[in-house]
Order: C-alpha cells, then sequence, then structure tokens
C-alpha cells in the first residue's frame, strides 16, 4: 500500500480483493462470477459474512463458501500475483474440509 508519499508502505500488511483471490485460486471461473456470490451474501470471512466482492483478505483468514453442492472451507496461506496453472493456485490455500478420495471413500452399500 502507498503512503501519503505514493511509496509502497513496507510496514502495511498484504492484502486482496476478496473476488479477485477467489479467482486467482481457481474457485471460480470469472471475477465476475465470485462477485455475483459475494454480493448474495453466500460467502464468510472468518465467519463474518460479507456482501462487498472488494472487501479486503489477507493470509490467515478462513473462507466459508458454496461451490456447486459442495462447501468449501479455505485458509488464505499466500496472496496471488497472477491468475496461474492450478499447481500455482492450490499452494494459495489450506483445504481445511477436504472431499475424501476415491480410493479413500467406504462403499456402504456392501454389507461385507
Amino acid at each position: 500500500m502507498a503512503g501519503p508519499s505514493g511509496k509502497p508502505d513496507p510496514t502495511a500488511a498484504a492484502r486482496l480483493r476478496l473476488d479477485k483471490w477467489l479467482w486467482q485460486a481457481r474457485f471460480f471461473k470469472s471475477r465476475g462470477l465470485a462477485a455475483e456470490l459475494i454480493e448474495a451474501g453466500s460467502v464468510r470471512v472468518n465467519g463474518t459474512r460479507v456482501s462487498r466482492p472488494g472487501r479486503d483478505v489477507t493470509p490467515g483468514d478462513t473462507l466459508t463458501f458454496p461451490q456447486g453442492a459442495r462447501i468449501r472451507l479455505v485458509r488464505i496461506l499466500a496472496l496471488g500475483l497472477r491468475r496461474g496453472p492450478a499447481t500455482e493456485a492450490q499452494a494459495l490455500y489450506l483445504d481445511l474440509d477436504p472431499r475424501p478420495d476415491a480410493a479413500d471413500a467406504v462403499d456402504l452399500s456392501d454389507p461385507a
């Protein structure tokens, strides 16, 4: 962030818009889709419902939001500089409620 002189302030905390972070982390195909979900009040930051796509997020914040038929719970580890490949995007967050892998899933229909 720039200070009164226009120079970057090294003591300022790194921040990024919520809609931009969700897009960079590849949870949504466009910032517009992310903004719509936020404006609808479907996203929580640290347990507080937000409705402004421009709300700043920082590393350490916890996000809760729907994605398809699933509710995502992620902790922000880093702020991205760009919307890179999926491997780069996955390094931006920690999934706090990971989906069980198909190999780990238990088949409840088989009694054996």
